[in-house]
């Protein structure tokens, strides 16, 4: 077996448990609606996801900053498993609640340790570009997860597309039990944590800009796998057109990121994320005007090549202004805020479509997308006007 170095196997756990949750989130929403459950039901169920990462994610960094990635990473699998094998098993509308909440659960513990470690493995001059290696990876399992649970649903039958999630977690378990994450040593760990308490970190002007539009970028990320299966399903789509269009969105991320060293030599990370957010207000302006298939590919590829440049940057300037020892623990907080805006606002477009219609959906997001838009650029603006 070729032997790899240890950010390629971080990088593989993370990927690969990825894959299981794009593919379970989306036929999690497909399977509730094949079961005639509400708008705002589906919401529920895709908010529970985000619902124990939310309240854990805090406490998971401390862990992660105190005794490094790979059990919570392993624990993180076994958890993501245990939800797609009930839901496969088991199935019915109630069983999905459980379901989502120990995915959701496992991946949370998968992803801030991933973060982490890629940010405390790398170099200063190379972290962004280690981020961008870890979300070109997840632009890939985007894809593919949506994409062939939605072939398989249509072909096998929802059982089936929970499966290939399991074999998924899985693998990802095998991945983390490695020995050479055994002996991963993060830079972060020759320092004592800091003890604190978690609103210093949001008390820091620097990095409390960094929450908001990370969150933001999150938001417009999660809500469009979310609208997008209601969406279709009004429209008459079938489940591969909507994983279609969902892997269209992925491939687009995938492509900017592949584009990003390029892109980080010529603009600085604030102008980046302007230009996210103003893009990805546009797109959910037009979403509600979109109702063939391929309208709504090309605008998901919009919103892609905007998203997709949102997490390396917002990644690097976390691990550029957390005090040191502390690194996971300001990831740990990221997800915290993330998952709140996850588990709310599902809640609230799923209740304003089913009382509102879809434009209130949409229109409402990218109002809310376009708040952060003055913050990124005042911060754009004092970036460049600072010395290099």
């Amino acid at each position: 077996m070729p032997r790899f170095s240890p950010l390629i196997r971080l990088i593989a756990v993370a990927v690969t448990a990825h894959v299981a949750l794009g593919a379970a989130r989306v036929t999690t929403a497909l399977y509730a609606l094949s079961l005639h459950a509400s708008e705002f039901t589906v919401g529920t169920l895709i908010s529970l996801f985000a619902v124990f990462p939310m309240l854990l994610a805090v406490p998971m960094g401390r862990v992660i900053d105190r005794k490094g990635v790979r059990m919570p990473m392993m624990t993180g699998c076994l958890l993501a498993s245990a939800g797609v094998i009930l839901a496969a098993s088991v199935g019915g509308l109630m069983v999905l609640y459980a379901s989502a909440i120990l995915i959701g659960t496992g991946f949370m513990a998968i992803f801030i340790s991933a973060q982490h470690a890629v940010g405390a493995l790398s170099a200063p001059d190379q972290r962004a570009a280690n981020f961008s290696k870890l979300s070109l990876g997840f632009s890939i399992s985007a894809f593919t997860g949506p994409l062939v649970a939605g072939f398989m649903i249509d072909h096998i039958g929802h059982a089936a597309a929970y499966w290939f999630c399991g074999a998924f977690t899985l693998a990802a378990f095998v991945f983390a039990a490695s020995g050479a994450l055994r002996n991963i040593v993060p830079q972060t760990a020759a320092h004592t944590a800091r003890k604190g308490s978690p609103l210093e970190l949001l008390r820091d002007p620097e990095l409390r800009g960094v929450y908001v539009v990370g969150i933001l970028l999150a938001a417009a990320w999660d809500l469009f796998t979310f609208v997008t299966p209601i969406r279709g399903s009004q429209l008459g789509f079938s489940a591969s057109t909507i994983g279609m269009i969902l892997a269209t969105f992925s491939a687009a991320t995938f492509t900017v990121r592949l584009a990003m060293p390029r892109i980080v030599q010529r603009y600085r990370e604030w102008q980046i994320l302007t230009g996210a957010l103003s893009a990805a207000a546009l797109c959910y302006t037009l979403f509600p005007f979109m109702q063939q298939p391929w309208s709504m590919a090309l605008t998901a590829a919009a919103l892609g090549l905007a998203l997709g440049t949102g997490q390396p940057n917002v990644l690097a300037l976390l691990h550029e202004g957390a005090p040191a020892g502390r690194s996971a623990e300001a990831i740990g907080i990221r997800a915290t805020i993330g998952n709140a805006s996850a588990v709310t606002l599902p809640l609230a477009f799923g209740a304003a479509g089913a009382t509102l219609g879809q434009f209130a959906v949409f229109w409402g997001l990218g109002l809310i997308i376009a708040t952060g838009i003055p913050l990124a650029a005042r911060r754009a603006l004092r970036h460049l006007k600072a010395p290099s």
